[in-house]
């Protein structure tokens, strides 16, 4: 019910498409635009190319993060964040996280979900290619994306502890907590770098997960 609840809100989020054409990806593009692609067979026996566009960076009159679908290559809608879209027979759900896209899968009305394919010149789309191209590598990159997210968290939450502790009504119950590490400030930072780039990796994978909101 509260599924049904969230798609019948979202739904009001949609607009109509302008009818403009979609445009091709440009490499300056890499950090601001991600573009997904999914061909769709209709009950006719056409194949119709979907094709889902979003601006990281928002739109110039507002901020607002949309996802655009095209048809065709024609733009076909449009809605804010987290988006259902309709498609024939289906519709399109894709929801972001402070490092890029969480989620781009088609789910039809009958069937299981896929996710829509990334274009091969954005960075979602050189990411999948590299985990094709060189597999061995690539779990390699995913594990320390984990392992910096993993670190990351657990030293944030244990140098948060000991101040926390020290609050009264707090220090009444668990009483004072010493924290066994204490870092410098250069190394804080760096680690909170790390944490940062790993959860962008893990987006351009959509992995993710509540652990790259806590460890961030």
């Amino acid at each position: 019910m509260l599924d049904q609840w969230r798609r019948r809100r979202a739904a009001h989020r949609v607009t109509t498409g302008d009818g403009r054409r979609l445009k091709a990806f440009r490499w300056w593009q890499l950090l601001s635009r991600s573009l997904f692609h999914l061909p769709l067979r209709q009950a006719d026996g056409r194949t119709t190319l979907c094709s889902v566009d979003v601006r990281h960076w928002g739109r110039k009159e507002d901020g607002e993060v949309t996802a655009d679908l095209y048809l065709d290559g024609v733009r076909h809608a449009r809605s804010t964040m987290p988006a259902v879209l309709p498609v024939p027979g289906g519709r399109v759900e894709v929801a972001t996280s402070s490092f890029g896209l969480r989620r781009c899968h088609h789910v039809p009305d009958d069937g299981a979900e896929r996710q829509l394919v990334p274009d091969p010149r954005s960075a979602e789309g050189r990411r999948a290619r590299l985990d094709r191209e060189h597999p061995a590598l690539s779990r390699w990159i995913g594990a320390v994306s984990v392992a910096l997210l993993v670190v990351g968290l657990g030293l944030n939450l244990l140098q948060a502890l000991e101040p926390l502790s020290q609050i009264p009504p707090v220090n009444d119950v668990t009483g004072t907590f010493t924290s066994p590490v204490l870092l410098p400030l250069w190394l804080n930072v760096t680690l909170g770098v790390g944490a940062a780039l790993g959860s962008v990796e893990r987006a351009l994978r959509l992995r993710y997960s509540w652990l790259d909101d806590a460890g961030n």
